[in-house]
């Protein structure tokens, strides 16, 4: 009775590990599959997004820049 109870503890542990085991494999099928369907941007278009996203970055910064230099002299004017 008690080695037939720890033979199944043993068959359902192993068998849990290779249900694991092939739902990762599976996962990672699938995200190849799916990297696999992405259009990659060309040379071209990703020196624009880049330019683009760096133009838009530094303008950011500049206004914020400014909006904290104006609020730093009101803020001196109170005090």
């Amino acid at each position: 009775m008690m080695a037939k109870s720890a033979r199944t503890k043993a068959e359902t542990k192993v068998s849990i590990r290779k249900n694991v085991v092939g739902k990762i494999g599976k996962y990672f099928r699938d995200v190849i599959s799916e990297v696999k369907k992405v259009s990659w941007p060309d040379r071209k278009e990703l020196v624009n997004a880049t330019i683009a996203a760096i133009v838009f970055i530094v303008i950011f910064a500049i206004v914020v820049g400014i909006v904290d230099l104006i609020l730093g002299q009101l803020l001196k004017l109170i005090t």
